[in-house]
């Protein structure tokens, strides 16, 4: 059954039902984002036709995989406008409560998923959920993001597509991914946009008491670096780096710290650690710095020097392009030191 979009219903009440967005209920799914989209669509809705002209509202359907004697079949288990055809203009697939590995693969999932798109229905999909979407195929040679710890494997599994961690969403018209395990309220807040208007989806955000979506999740992506790689030498050098982050760490300091040729220590560090020692050694600077932020008063040329940096204006640069703001405007968003002195 692949139920599609071909125009725009009017419900009892003489709205306008602008779209059909099925929410996909799947084995160890967020539940709870299910029911947080309903709530916003709902909420963008009752405004849309409080303030509309005409009035419009998004119908919200509820569908997953139901056993039947000729074997797993796609149904829909709840409703907001149950007497209408279905037209299902989008589908999301939730995140996922377990990680990846743990994820089961249901071809009748896929099979639905594929002959929804090739009926026009656009397919949404956040954190984990990405992976259900990647499993259909239809992701290949587009851009996607997922959460930022799940992107290497998404890469691994699926090569052809073009995964970007960087951003939090990516809504590439027909096909839109989100990437942490809350940026459903991201992803529900950019279909409002697009279905009812920018001034409905911030009337929207402000009812819910959620920011606007957000376009990056460089700012929440934590660095962890790769210790269980085997290689007791780089394993050496990267407590060496960690522990004196302060200092100069040039490829050429390492690489007489390890013994080795420069070129083998960038070879050796890349396999071990996926980046290289200069990358590895920026990283880790830029994750010390947003620590010190956090967790102390210091001034923002203090944190440059005690993380290696003298030239603050470069340190300020770097940290911009690493998390998507300044170190003062991180500082003011996750400071818990501040926090703690304002209330004493």
């Amino acid at each position: 059954m692949s139920p599609t979009a071909t125009g725009p219903h009017v419900d009892a009440t003489g709205a306008r039902v602008v779209a059909e967005i099925g929410l996909l209920e799947y084995a160890d799914c967020q539940v709870s984002a299910i029911h947080g989209l309903r709530d916003i669509f709902r909420v963008a809705s009752e405004h849309a036709v409080e303030a509309g002209d005409p009035p419009s509202v998004i119908r919200v359907s509820t569908w997953s995989v139901t056993a039947t004697d000729d074997g797993p079949v796609m149904e829909c288990t709840s409703d907001t406008h149950p007497d209408l055809e279905h037209r299902l203009s989008h589908v999301i697939i939730p995140p996922s409560l377990v990680v990846p590995e743990l994820m089961k693969s249901v071809d009748a999932l896929t099979d639905w998923l594929v002959g929804l798109r090739a009926d026009g229905t656009t397919l949404c999909a956040v954190c984990a959920g990405v992976f259900v979407l990647a499993e259909t195929h239809l992701l290949d040679s587009r851009d996607a993001t997922t959460h930022w710890a799940f992107a290497e494997e998404l890469a691994r599994r699926h090569p052809q597509v073009r995964v970007d961690a960087s951003r939090m969403v990516i809504d590439d018209l027909d096909i839109v991914t989100a990437a942490g395990i809350l940026a459903w309220v991201d992803l529900g807040l950019t279909l409002v946009d697009r279905l009812l208007g920018p001034s409905v989806m911030l009337h929207t955000a402000r009812f819910v008491l959620a920011d606007p979506p957000r376009r990056q999740q460089s700012l929440y992506q934590e660095f962890t670096p790769r210790l269980q790689h085997g290689d007791a030498d780089i394993r050496e050098v990267q407590a060496h780096l960690h522990a004196n982050l302060h200092e100069p760490l040039s490829v050429e300091d390492l690489s007489r710290r390890a013994a080795m040729h420069p070129r083998t220590l960038q070879r050796r560090f890349k396999q071990a650690t996926g980046l290289t020692a200069t990358e590895y050694v920026q990283t880790a600077r830029i994750a010390k710095a947003r620590e010190t932020l956090e967790l102390t008063t210091d001034s923002v040329a203090e944190v440059a020097r005690s993380v290696g940096y003298l030239d603050v204006s470069n340190f300020r640069r770097l940290f911009q392009r690493a998390t998507g703001v300044t170190p003062s405007e991180y500082r003011n968003r996750f400071s818990i030191a501040s926090r703690v002195t304002e209330r004493e």
